[in-house]
């Protein structure tokens, strides 16, 4: 993901907020929808200290994307994560269980994309 607007939107969808980042998720629009696609986006605020710290926080999250992503993500969905202060100062296997928790309960056992479980309730 690289637009602002699909930024925006994912912050609409559902969050989960961990001690080391928080996951915004949501359906992926119907034009850029595949069924099995998964995109994520990475994103840090200013908070999380200057350029150099930014970065890699950001740097830190997608390799923790990628470790988890494949295995946990539901197709037909965008995932943004957004770097926290402790983003920075968790050891990897610490942010990779964060990441993998906060899908885990994002979808609370559902293996559909989030559109589906929307259109049932």
């Amino acid at each position: 993901m690289k637009t602002r607007a699909d930024f925006v939107r994912a912050a609409q969808g559902l969050r989960r907020r961990t001690p080391s980042l928080t996951l915004e998720v949501c359906p992926t629009p119907e034009p850029q929808a595949h069924e099995n696609a998964v995109r994520f986006g990475v994103t840090a605020s200013r908070k999380v200290g200057g350029a150099v710290q930014r970065n890699r926080a950001k740097r830190r999250l997608r390799a923790a994307a990628h470790a988890v992503l494949p295995l946990s993500a539901v197709g037909g969905n965008d995932y943004v994560l957004v770097a926290q202060r402790d983003t920075l100062t968790k050891t990897f296997e610490a942010l990779v269980s964060d990441l993998a928790r906060a899908v885990r309960t994002v979808h609370a056992g559902a293996r559909a994309p989030l559109r589906a479980s929307r259109e049932q309730s």
